[in-house]
């Protein structure tokens, strides 16, 4: 499959939004095995190119936006009656002629804003001229600003702005605005599609977080658990993979726990990974629901700071049931992100930041000053999770915060909108 992206850019600053909205499209792409071609005026310079647009899998095709070796100047049209310039048509045949070849082999073009803009009048002009020798080519035409209001009088070309073209699809970025989309382009709704401009929160993190993401999804969960820390037993990492379990268990949540974990003397790794892989099993986790970040042969002996700091802003739920602690600065990194905190309140320290912090409790084994403390759960550790998991559930579901980053996450991220909305069309 070959996807042009037709959008007239004249520069690739990332000030102008839709640059971004384009960028996030192309690495959509890329990232599921289509290479996009990229259509942009002539008079966009190679050196402007940044970010995802330096990659070399993107064919560059520069679109004719000269006549007779003068440059055009694009003409904000944006009434809808009136007179064209004198030389409006040879230069929409000149761009037209050229779009023919640059369009020629591919499947599908997805323009942006060329049908709205009263600056790309001459573009939309062209395409629809270029159309006619193209017959197979597939459109779909983005609107990214508010449609404009069909006017009671129209005449070509400027009518072009409220005229639908044949074998195209009209996208608007909400739902909520697919009604007056249709009305301005004067087509069906059904003919009308959302497409939500998407965040790719990864792409403002630690360089680390890449590297993980190849190898672990950290966006589609509905509970995401990082734990980090040194791979000794003191820090009952199986607790955490135990109570994940119970929540996917019992909860009818997605859960995903990535362990940031790094060598500890005390334990033979693979020894103490395998025991908590087993015991999250046991309690209801998949085998592929557990991640250890040691597993990449470039964190083995642990992820940057950096990059823990980062995992935790797309995390929603922080478990600490370390047997003990001195303070525990992972609760307060947790929290600083937004994470809705667990903790052991047998641990002294633990308790004592968490009520700073409005923590949850739970109990569990502890080192107290001078003595140690140990749990029995009546009828059963079992129970007590699923007890638990089902009020801390409750409690997330209803804090309109953790929602919105949980959703933020999952339902806006670039994959969920290509699966959903935007590979469908192509």
């Amino acid at each position: 499959m070959k996807v042009a992206i037709l959008t007239m850019f004249n520069d690739l600053s990332s000030t102008y939004s839709l640059v971004n909205v384009v960028a996030e499209q192309i690495r959509m792409m890329l990232n599921n095995n289509i290479k996009p071609i990229m259509l942009v005026s002539e008079s966009c310079p190679d050196t402007a190119r940044h970010g995802i647009f330096l990659d070399d899998r993107i064919e560059w095709r520069k679109v004719a936006n000269h006549v007779d070796g003068e440059q055009i100047h694009w003409r904000d049209y944006t009434q809808a009656t009136g007179e064209v310039h004198d030389t409006f048509y040879k230069e929409a045949n000149v761009i037209a002629e050229d779009l023919v070849k640059k369009l020629s082999d591919a499947d599908s073009c997805i323009m942006h804003d060329i049908h709205y803009q009263g600056w790309h009048l001459v573009h939309n002009v062209a395409v629809r001229k270029a159309q006619e020798k193209l017959p197979d080519l597939q459109f779909i035409a983005f609107t990214h600003s508010a449609p404009a209001n069909r006017p009671a009088k129209t005449n070509w070309p400027l009518s072009a702005r409220f005229s639908a073209m044949p074998n195209t699809v009209y996208v608007y970025p909400t739902q909520s605005g697919l009604s007056a989309l249709a009305e301005q382009y004067n087509v069906p709704e059904e003919k009308c599609r959302t497409v939500n401009n998407s965040l790719d929160l990864l792409s403002y993190t630690h360089d680390s977080l890449k590297v993980l993401a190849e190898e672990v999804d950290l966006l589609s969960s509905d509970i995401l658990v990082v734990y980090p820390g040194r791979l000794t037993v003191g820090k009952k990492f199986e607790k955490v993979a135990s109570m994940c379990g119970a929540i996917k268990k019992n909860c009818g949540k997605t859960v995903k726990v990535i362990f940031c974990d790094f060598p500890s003397s005390d334990i033979t790794p693979e020894k103490y990974k395998r025991f908590i892989r087993n015991k999250g099993i046991a309690f209801g986790l998949d085998q592929d629901d557990m991640f250890f970040t040691s597993d990449v042969e470039k964190f083995e002996h642990g992820l940057p700071r950096q990059g823990v700091l980062d995992l935790f802003t797309l995390s929603n739920l922080f478990i600490c049931p370390s047997f003990s602690e001195s303070f525990g600065l992972t609760v307060l990194e947790a929290a600083s992100k937004g994470n809705f905190l667990v903790l052991n309140e047998r641990v002294p320290a633990l308790e004592e930041v968490g009520k700073n912090l409005n923590a949850y409790f739970m109990l569990w084994d502890a080192r107290n000053f001078g003595y140690d403390t140990h749990e029995e759960y009546q009828p059963s550790e079992e129970a007590y999770y699923k007890e638990h998991a089902e009020i801390m559930m409750n409690i997330m579901n209803q804090n309109s915060t953790i929602h919105a980053i949980t959703t933020a996450r999952q339902r806006y991220s670039p994959q969920w909108i290509w699966m959903n909305q935007l590979k469908p069309l192509l």
